[in-house]
């Protein structure tokens, strides 16, 4: 049994570090080639584990080796444009200037449900919507609708925003993350002395948010009214009274 958990551990860590060096990627969408890695890799792994007779070495072996041939077929699907297209193949228009296009349709086997499912995994349930469609390499589908049924911008509306990255949370169940704070351009003390402001210390705060204008979204670990607090120094008190508990 020890035998079999330690082969587990070490297999468990080699499979993760496949993963991690594939690219992120790997954690979402899949590309074809990427898909038979990981399916040719998760069988692999289980092989020492199922029999104690095969050494551990018969293991990690062919998943380096998978690994690598992945992270070369990738080098080479980024430098040519040809082998890119033979090993993840090319994106397909099945629905342009609102014309369902039936032939791609045809060479992708799609059928009229499996149009209607993914436009509705992409919030639009009229076909009437639908400018031009598209299927990606991974099998997913990026729509555009048209100008009279899509969402309009606030460029459309005259609307003036200005551009702003999003907030960053910068303390987690009492734990200030420095790293967070590093990049919005705070010092290390900029979450206790918002905290200490509004009567509370980083150890009562569950979730607090900061942006890099200072603005701060603090959830109280007691269970309160979250707290806003508006360039950091301004505290929107009117409608985030704390709950007495």
């Amino acid at each position: 049994m020890s035998v079999i958990l330690i082969r587990s551990l070490i297999l468990y860590v080699l499979v993760i570090f496949a993963v991690r060096l594939m690219g992120k990627r790997q954690l979402g969408e899949l590309q074809p080639s990427e898909l038979v890695i990981t399916i040719l890799v998760s069988n692999i792994a289980t092989l020492p584990i199922e029999d104690v007779n095969i050494p551990v070495l018969v293991g990690i072996t062919p998943i380096l080796a998978l690994v690598c041939f992945e992270v070369t077929v990738s080098w080479l699907c980024l430098r040519f444009p040809a082998v890119r297209r033979f090993i993840s193949g090319s994106p397909k228009i099945v629905i342009k200037g609102g014309r369902i296009d039936r032939q791609a349709m045809a060479d992708l086997r799609f059928s009229v449900d499996d149009l209607m499912m993914a436009l509705r995994g992409s919030e639009v349930f009229d076909l009437a919507e639908v400018q031009y469609a598209i299927v990606e390499t991974t099998g997913s589908m990026s729509v555009m609708k048209k100008p009279t049924a899509d969402t309009p911008t606030r460029t459309e509306l005259d609307i003036q925003a200005e551009d702003s990255d999003p907030p960053l949370v910068i303390v987690s169940d009492g734990i200030v993350l420095h790293t967070a704070l590093r990049s919005l351009g705070f010092d290390r003390d900029y979450a206790a002395r918002t905290a200490e402001k509004i009567g509370l210390k980083t150890d009562d705060i569950f979730i607090m948010t900061a942006d890099s204008s200072g603005s701060c979204f603090i959830s109280p670990r007691d269970g309160g009214r979250p707290i806003i607090t508006q360039g950091g120094d301004e505290i929107d008190k009117g409608k985030n009274q704390r709950r007495d508990t």
